[in-house]
């Protein structure tokens, strides 16, 4: 009997593996959610520079946004994330050439308290960067050529927002001899016609008020520009209000001080230690393994289906039966689809790790340590425990269904009560990975149908060993379960033709010895 049972099994597997679709579908997966994750990553750096334009309403036509104006303050705050990178880079070891060359020798013996230590140690916090040094920089830049400007701009990976945001001054619009109201109005034109992303109205009395700063553009979705651009001016005008009232700068600086909670976590020893990135994507690496597990149990439950009923519907069926029995040729069928599903999921696996090594080669010093979740031999075996345990118990329920249609239209009518079932693992993933260890996400780990995704997003947790034990059982049992039922409906459905029995006649199945 075992050895028909295995005959049966290795015709399932072997017409599946060799066909060309299998090993394109195998393939086709991985390279969907790499180009996926690499869209966004590409198109980030594809995204194009946003130009825009000032107007100081605190300054007047006739002196054109002068250096001391509140814009320049702004847009001097707004660069110092850029200016404080580059001064780091001007203080290592690397040779400079051209125009980099110029300024580290010019600020000379400033950069000096840099040098040495920035970067030898990722453990240290680098030294912060003198605001004098930061302006030194920016007014350095500023007086560049355009075209030299521009060409460092795109040489150097510092200069991050320089890359995506680039000032247009009103003197190089032509708009810096006009009143403010006609300033804005020209630039509304120029934003309207795509020659600007957007610009900005800076308020006369920012001591005073701010309801006459505004922001126009005509992208109402991106609002990186804006944002970046407020975080700048609010920080120059809070200045701005503290020297007003004469608050020294130590006290002002201990006010605008933030609280900011160092993560931690607590050790079995009671003991804390930092939390690490790693930490991090090991709570969150669940729900991407619930996911693929989730798509790997459909894909090769409903490979059975599609099988059982195609063969049901051409009348192979009736030939097989006529060397195997029925019960023979449904465990078979589910454990030959079943070995095809493990192939297709270890292949799914070996291509996420030989993923995380391109990553890891071409995106060489990126920190990819919350990817390392994705490599724990112990999620790799609790992906595949789950996937043949849930694939047996929804393979069982499947085939049973199979049996008793006649086409795969009537099949998916029977499907829907199943995948409805199925949506409640993937609608409670994110809350699940937030509070593993939470009531709903133990008493759904108790629900045969959803133990193999509820258990594998809960590894992140993680749950008890006991739990692992008992909820383990009761899917086993399920399966169990679930085969002797599913072999009462296949022996009796499988040789049925005409209309589905109505279900008084499957329990009636059921209840037979």
């Amino acid at each position: 009997m075992a050895n028909k049972t295995l005959l049966v099994a290795q015709r399932e597997y072997l017409e599946n593996v060799r066909t060309k679709t299998f090993w394109i579908g195998i393939l086709a997966f991985p390279i969907l959610i790499a180009i996926s994750l690499g869209a966004g990553y590409v198109l980030a750096k594809l995204k194009q520079t946003q130009a825009y334009a000032v107007v100081d309403l605190g300054n007047s036509p006739a002196d054109g946004a002068a250096a001391s104006g509140l814009a320049e303050r702004i847009e001097k705050q707004a660069r110092s994330g850029d200016m404080a990178a580059l001064a780091r880079l001007l203080a290592s070891d690397q040779e400079m050439s051209g125009a980099m060359a110029e300024i580290a020798k010019d600020l000379g013996d400033q950069l000096a308290p840099l040098r040495g230590k920035a970067g030898d140690d990722p453990t240290v916090t680098p030294p912060e960067v003198p605001d004098d040094v930061r302006e030194k920089l920016f007014e350095r830049l500023q007086k560049l050529p355009a075209d030299s400007l521009q060409r460092l701009m795109q040489e150097q990976q510092a200069m991050a927002t320089a890359k995506r945001y680039q000032r247009r001054s009103l003197a190089e619009l032509g708009l810096a001899e006009l009143p403010p109201a006609e300033q804005r109005q020209r630039l509304g034109q120029m934003v309207q016609k795509g020659e600007l992303f957007a610009f900005f109205v800076v308020g006369a009395a920012p001591n005073e008020r701010l309801d006459d700063f505004l922001y126009v553009s005509n992208n109402y979705t991106d609002n990186s520009l804006r944002d970046w651009y407020g975080t700048a001016a609010t920080k120059v005008v809070q200045r701005l209000r503290i020297a007003e009232a004469k608050i020294p700068a130590s006290v002002a600086q201990r006010l605008r001080e933030e609280v900011a909670f160092r993560a931690e976590k607590a050790g079995k020893d009671g003991k804390t230690s930092p939390v690490t990135a790693a930490d991090k994507g090991s709570g969150f690496a669940p729900m991407a393994f619930v996911y693929l597990l989730w798509i790997a149990v459909i894909t090769a439950a409903q490979m059975l289906l599609t099988n059982t009923v195609e063969e049901k519907s051409n009348r192979i069926i009736e030939v097989l039966l006529s060397s195997v029995s029925p019960g023979q040729l449904m465990q078979g069928k589910i454990w030959g689809i079943g070995a095809t599903g493990l192939t297709l999921t270890i292949s799914w696996a070996l291509c996420a790790l030989l993923g995380i090594w391109v990553a890891e080669w071409l995106l060489a010093g990126t920190d990819l340590t919350a990817l390392a979740a994705a490599k724990d031999p112990l999620y790799l075996a609790s992906f595949i425990v789950y996937f043949l345990l849930g694939y047996l118990l929804y393979a069982a329920i499947l085939v049973g269904l199979g049996s008793v249609t006649n086409s795969l239209k009537e099949a998916q009518n029977l499907l829907q009560p199943v995948f409805v079932l199925l949506i409640i693992p993937l609608v409670s993933m994110m809350f699940i990975v937030q509070e593993p260890n939470g009531l709903v996400a133990k008493v759904l780990s108790y629900v045969p149908l959803f133990t193999p995704f509820i258990m594998m997003n809960r590894a992140g947790g993680p749950p008890e060993v006991y739990e692992y034990v008992i909820t383990t059982l009761l899917l086993l049992a399920s399966v169990w379960l679930a085969f002797r039922f599913a072999g009462k409906i296949f022996r009796v459905g499988v040789l049925m033709t005409g209309n589905p029995p109505k279900l008084k006649e499957i329990l009636g199945w059921l209840r037979q010895s």
